[in-house]
C-alpha cells in the first residue's frame, strides 16, 4: 500500500509540489533538483545522502539489489498494457534513427508523446488512466517507420513495416480505442474495458467466479489468489499464465534472478540472506505460498540497514485489485530521521486503542509495527518514474494481523519534492488568507510527514476484519476504501494532543495546517490532474475527494468548512477545525465497518456519492487559475547511476553514484541495457 506524492498529500510544500516547479537549484547544497518540463509532468533528480558511508559490502548489495530493480522494468510496461512494448520500441527506434528534419512540430511532438510513454510505462496516463492521444500525424510516424530499416523495428516473425503500422496505429491514435488503462466506472465490465493486459478473453464476471470458486471461507492464512498472473480463456477454458521462472516474463525474471543471488551473497546477516533466498525461490516456483513465506521473513529482519522491496507487490492496476504490478525499491534506514517514526510504532498499541471506531473492529493487540525513514537508492517499475513517498506492506490481512508490516517514509525523495517546489506561487494562488499561508510555512512540511507516517506506520496496520469477511469483499471499492482508511487515521491523530506529549509537534495548532491544505486539495486543487469533463478514477484521488466532500456536506449545516468567494476566485475556509477532527472522527468509524464487515454496499455509496463526480464549473476555474503558474501538476525522478570500481585484479573497491545523466538519456540507456522481454508476451 502507498501514499503518493501530490496535492493529495502530505505537507503544505508537497502540496505545492504537487503544482508543479519552476526550475531552481538548491542554495542550501547547489544541488539541481530539476530536469525537464513537458505535457503535465516535471522531471526531477533526488540526491542519495550518506551512501559514501556505508560499507563497501552494504554498497555491493545495494549496486545488485538496483540491477535486479532495473531488470524488471519491461515487465511493468507489458502489464499495463498488450502493445506498450511494441510501440515503445518503435517510437525509440524513430527518435534515435530519423534522418529527416527534426525542428518540425511532428517530430517534436513525437518527442514528447515518447516522454510520457516513458513516464506511463505506457500509453495511458499514469495517475488518470486515460489514453494520451498522439499530437503527430499518422503519416509522419508512417513515412519515418516505413523510411527506416527493417530489423530496428519490433516486428513479429514474418510481419512488414507497413503490417506493423496498421496493427499498432488504432491503438495509438483512435481515442475510442483501449480508452483507459483502468475502468472504474460503476455498472460497467471493468475488465473488459480495462486496458491493461491482466485478462485475456475473460469478462469481469469469470474473473470473480474463477478467483472466488479457490476462496476457503474457513481459511484463516489464504493466498493472494490471482496475484502473480494473467488470467486466459484459451480453446474455451480459464487458466492462469504464471509469471515466474519459465513461465511468462521468464526473460526479465531470469535476470532478477540472477542479481538477486549475487545480492545473496553479500547480504548483511542471515535473516536477510534468507529473505533474499526465499524470493529467489518464490520467482522460480510462482508458488504464492512461497511469496507468503517470503513477505514473512522480510517483516521480520528489522536489524540489516539495507532494504528493499522486488516483485508482484500492489495491485492498483488492476480495476478488480486482484493482480498486481511489478515494482521495486533499493533504500537504506536514514538512522537520524527514523527516530521520529521509532516514536509512533512504539505508541502503535495506544493509538489503537484510543481510536473512534466500534470496538469490535480493533485490533486487541497490535503486532509487529515498525517504521522507519529511508532513504531511496534506486526507484523502479511502478515506483518509477512517478513514484510513492510512503509505503506499508505486505498487504496480505493475515499476514498484518499474526506477524506484522513494515511502514517506510522515504525522506530523500519528500526532500527533493519540497527543495524544488520552493517559491513556485501555489499557495498564494489558492490558500485563503495570509494566516493560513503563514501556518503553512510554520506547521507544513512537519505535520505533512507525521501525516504520512501515521498513514503509512498504523493506518494501514489498524483494524481488523471480522471472521469469515473476504479480503477482497469490496472489489473494485477496495483500494479507495483502504486509502481512505489510512489517510483518516493519519487525519485524526495529527490533531491529537498525543503528538504535543510524544514532542512530535510543537504546539495543539501545528495541525490545522495539514486539514487545510488536505481539505482544499480533495475538495479543488487535486482537479489540476483532471481532463475536463472526465470523472476520478484514481483510488488515491478518490479518497481525498470523498473525504473532503463529505465532512464538507456533513458540516455544512454549521459552516464548518465552506467554499468562498474573493476577488472572482474560490476559496477554501475551515471555520472550525475541531469541528472537522470530529467528522474525520465519524467518517473513520464508518470506513472501519465498512471494511471489517465486507459491506460492499456500503463501500459503493460512499465512493460513487463523494469520490467520483466532478463540479465542471469550479474544475474550469482551477485550471485556469493552475494555468497562469506554468507549473506541471505532476512530477517523477530519474534516478542516480551506480558504478562499480575495481583493481587491475578485477575485485571490487568502490561502488560510486553520481547525477549527471538526463531523462531522455536514462530511458534510451534502461532501454538498451534492461530490455530482456521480447515485443509479444502471450
Amino acid at each position: 500500500m502507498k501514499k503518493h506524492f501530490i496535492s493529495m498529500a502530505v505537507t503544505a510544500t508537497i502540496l505545492v509540489s504537487c503544482g508543479g516547479a519552476k526550475t531552481t537549484t538548491a542554495e542550501a547544497d547547489k544541488f539541481d533538483y530539476t530536469v525537464e518540463q513537458f505535457a503535465d509532468l516535471q522531471i526531477l533528480r533526488y540526491k542519495v545522502p550518506e551512501f559514501e558511508t556505508l560499507t563497501l559490502k552494504q554498497k555491493e548489495l545495494v549496486y545488485y539489489l538496483t540491477q535486479a530493480a532495473l531488470e524488471g522494468r519491461d515487465i511493468l510496461f507489458d502489464q499495463n498494457g498488450k502493445y506498450n512494448l511494441r510501440i515503445r520500441r518503435m517510437l525509440e527506434a524513430v527518435y534515435t534513427h530519423y534522418q529527416g528534419d527534426k525542428s518540425t512540430s511532428d517530430f517534436k511532438n513525437m518527442e514528447v508523446y515518447l516522454k510520457r510513454v516513458w513516464f506511463s510505462n505506457g500509453i495511458h496516463h499514469h495517475y488518470g488512466m486515460e489514453k494520451f492521444v498522439p499530437d503527430f500525424s499518422q503519416d509522419f510516424l508512417k513515412k519515418a517507420v516505413l523510411g527506416m530499416d527493417a530489423q530496428l523495428l519490433p516486428l513479429a516473425e514474418g510481419q512488414t513495416a507497413e503490417q506493423l503500422c496498421d496493427e499498432l496505429f488504432p491503438v495509438m491514435f483512435d481515442p475510442a480505442i483501449m480508452s483507459k488503462r483502468v475502468n472504474q466506472a460503476d455498472g460497467e465490465d471493468l475488465v473488459l474495458t480495462s486496458a491493461c493486459n491482466y485478462y485475456d478473453g475473460v469478462t469481469q464476471q469469470e474473473a470473480e467466479s474463477f478467483y472466488g470458486a479457490m476462496k476457503d471461507p474457513k481459511d484463516e492464512t489464504p493466498v493472494s489468489y490471482g496475484l502473480n498472473s494473467r488470467l486466459v480463456k484459451e480453446d474455451g477454458k480459464i487458466q492462469e499464465k504464471v509469471w515466474k521462472v519459465g513461465g511468462l516474463y521468464t526473460q526479465a525474471i531470469e535476470k532478477i534472478v540472477y542479481w538477486l543471488k549475487k545480492a545473496e551473497s553479500v547480504a548483511e546477516n542471515d535473516a536477510q540472506k534468507a529473505v533474499i533466498g526465499k524470493l529467489i525461490q518464490f520467482y522460480e516456483t510462482g508458488s504464492l505460498k512461497d511469496f507468503d513465506e517470503y513477505a514473512i521473513l522480510w517483516v521480520k529482519d528489522l536489524d540489516s540497514r539495507i532494504d528493499f522491496v522486488n516483485g508482484f507487490t500492489e495491485s492498483y492496476g488492476d480495476p478488480l485489485g486482484v493482480k498486481a504490478s511489478w515494482e521495486s525499491l533499493v533504500n537504506f534506514k536514514d538512522l537520524e530521521a527514523t527516530h521520529r517514526t521509532e516514536i509512533i510504532s512504539s505508541n502503535a498499541q495506544w493509538f489503537e486503542d484510543h481510536s473512534p471506531v466500534d470496538k469490535s473492529f480493533k485490533k486487541e493487540k497490535v503486532k509487529g509495527v515498525s517504521a522507519k525513514v529511508i532513504t531511496a537508492a534506486i526507484l523502479a517499475g511502478d515506483l518509477y518514474p512517478a513514484t510513492a513517498i510512503g509505503i506499508n506492506l505486505p498487504n496480505a490481512n493475515w499476514i498484518r494481523a499474526h506477524h506484522g508490516s513494515k511502514s517506510v517514509t522515504i525522506g530523500n525523495i519528500t526532500d527533493a519534492y519540497n527543495k524544488a517546489a520552493h517559491g513556485n506561487g501555489f499557495n498564494e494562488e489558492f490558500v485563503y488568507n495570509d494566516e493560513e499561508r503563514q501556518r503553512i510555512d510554520q506547521y507544513g512540511d512537519l505535520t505533512g510527514e507525521l501525516h504520512t507516517d501515521l498513514h503509512e506506520c498504523l493506518g494501514h496496520g489498524s483494524g481488523k476484519l471480522l471472521p469469515g469477511v473476504d479480503p477482497d469483499a469490496l472489489k473494485a471499492y477496495g483500494s479507495t476504501i483502504e486509502e481512505a482508511r489510512a489517510d483518516l487515521f493519519g487525519l485524526y491523530y495529527v490533531a491529537d494532543p498525543k503528538l504535543v506529549e510524544l514532542k512530535l509537534v510543537p504546539d495543539a495548532e501545528a495541525y490545522k495546517a495539514e486539514y487545510y491544505t488536505f481539505l482544499m486539495n480533495g475538495l479543488m486543487t487535486q482537479l489540476v490532474r483532471i481532463e475536463p469533463g472526465n470523472n476520478i478514477e484514481e483510488a488515491h484521488m478518490r479518497n481525498r475527494q470523498l473525504i473532503a466532500r463529505w465532512v464538507f456536506e456533513k458540516g455544512a449545516p454549521d459552516k464548518v468548512v465552506e467554499m468562498v468567494k474573493k476577488d472572482g476566485k474560490t476559496y477554501v475556509v475551515v471555520n472550525d477545525y475541531e469541528k472537522v477532527r470530529e467528522l474525520f472522527g465519524e467518517l473513520l468509524a464508518e470506513i472501519q465497518r465498512i471494511k471489517s464487515t465486507g459491506d460492499f454496499e456500503g463501500a459503493r455509496t460512499l465512493v460513487e456519492n463523494y469520490a467520483v463526480k466532478v463540479d465542471p464549473t469550479l474544475h474550469a476555474e482551477v485550471l485556469e487559475r493552475y494555468k497562469k503558474l506554468n507549473l506541471a501538476p505532476y512530477k517523477g525522478f530519474i534516478n542516480p547511476v551506480y558504478e562499480l570500481v575495481t583493481d587491475k585484479d578485477g575485485n571490487i573497491t568502490d561502488v560510486t553514484v553520481s547525477y549527471d545523466e538526463d531523462y531522455v538519456e536514462q530511458m534510451l540507456r534502461y532501454s538498451k541495457d534492461y530490455s530482456p522481454l521480447p515485443s509479444v508476451n502471450n
